[in-house]
Parts: C-alpha cells; sequence; structure tokens
C-alpha cells in the first residue's frame, strides 16, 4: 500500500538534508498518515479511510460529505 491520501492525494516529497557545512543529502518528507473512521450520515455507514492529519482538519472544518464531493471531482475516488 503506497504512503498517499485517500482523499486529497498527497504524498510524500523530497528534499535535502543540509548540515552545518552545507552539505546536502537526499532525504524524504513524509505525509502523516492516520487510518480512520468515519460514520457517513447520508448512507447509514462506516467507513475507513487512511487520510493525512491536515485532511481530518478539513473534514472537521467543511464535513465529510464537502470533502468526499471534492476529491470525487478531482478524481482522487470513484
Amino acid at each position: 500500500m503506497s504512503r498517499v491520501c485517500a482523499l486529497t492525494g498527497k504524498k510524500a516529497m523530497v528534499g535535502n538534508n543540509v548540515s552545518h557545512a552545507m552539505n546536502k543529502t537526499k532525504r524524504k518528507f513524509s505525509v502523516n498518515l492516520v487510518k480512520k473512521r468515519f460514520y457517513l450520515p447520508e448512507e447509514d455507514r462506516w467507513i475507513t479511510l487512511r487520510v493525512a492529519a491536515s485532511t481530518i482538519k478539513t473534514i472537521n472544518k467543511n464535513g465529510l460529505a464537502a470533502v468526499l464531493k471534492e476529491a470525487k471531482a478531482k478524481g482522487f475516488i470513484k
């Protein structure tokens, strides 16, 4: 299973570790993914999603139905 947010499509970014002497080595910035259950009152069921912590904050702010609708429009879910 790849480390990608199910609703926003966020994935790891690539950057550099920079030492005090300005030596640069490649590193990866992983996404803060959480496996979380959400309740859908429209369908009267629970769904489990692997989402980023920032996506959970967006769901709390806008509501699950709005975020799912936006993810469908962008093509992240079917």
